[in-house]
C-alpha cells in the first residue's frame, strides 16, 4: 500500500487513469468513425470511388431523366383523357321518363315516352303509345335539344325533363 501512495505510486495511478480515459474516448471516436463511414459509403458509393460533385451530377441527371418521363407520360396521359372523353360526350347522360294515357280511357297511363341524350342533348324519344287492342312504338331523333320530327308535348316535356335533369313525372291528359 505505501508504494502506492509514494510519488512513483500516485503517477502511476494517474497515467492508469489517464489510459483508460483516453481508451473510452479511442472507443467512442472508433463507433462515430464507422457511423462516418457509413454515412460516406451512402453519398459515395460502396467502393467509396466516386467524389460528393459527381454523385450530384448523377443525380442531376437522374432527376431530369425522370422529369422527361414524367412529362412524356403526362401528355399521353392527356392524349388518352381527351379521347375518352370524347367519347363519354357521346353517351347517355341525360334521362327522362313520362307516363301517361294517351287516348284519355282511364286505362292507367300505360303510354310512356323516354328521352335518351348525351353530353350535347342529342339523342331520340321513344314513344310507346298503348290502346286497349294494339301498341305502336315511335322513335324521334333529338338534335340540340329539338325534335328532327315535331316532337308530342309529352315528348317535349320529357326532353325538358331530362335536360333539367327532373325526376319522372306522370304527365296530365291532353
Amino acid at each position: 500500500m505505501d508504494e502506492l501512495t509514494s510519488t512513483i505510486g500516485v503517477a502511476a495511478l494517474v497515467a492508469g487513469g489517464v489510459a483508460l480515459i483516453a481508451l473510452v474516448l479511442a472507443a467512442m471516436a472508433l463507433v462515430r468513425l464507422r457511423r462516418v463511414r457509413a454515412e460516406q459509403r451512402v453519398v459515395l458509393g460502396e467502393d467509396g470511388t466516386r467524389d460528393l460533385v459527381e454523385h450530384s451530377a448523377g443525380l442531376d441527371s437522374a432527376f431530369r431523366d425522370l422529369h422527361a418521363y414524367v412529362g412524356e407520360a403526362a401528355e399521353r396521359l392527356d392524349g388518352r383523357l381527351g379521347a375518352v372523353e370524347a367519347r363519354l360526350d357521346g353517351t347517355v347522360a341525360h334521362l327522362g321518363l313520362v307516363r301517361y294515357d294517351a287516348y284519355n280511357e282511364m286505362s292507367g297511363q300505360q303510354s310512356t315516352s323516354i328521352a335518351l341524350l348525351d353530353a350535347r342533348a342529342n339523342g331520340l324519344v321513344l314513344s310507346s303509345i298503348h290502346h286497349r287492342d294494339q301498341a305502336r312504338l315511335y322513335v324521334k331523333r333529338v338534335l340540340d335539344g329539338r325534335g328532327e320530327l315535331e316532337l308530342s308535348p309529352e315528348e317535349a316535356d320529357v326532353v325538358r325533363q331530362a335536360l333539367e335533369g327532373r325526376p319522372p313525372a306522370t304527365a296530365q291528359p291532353r
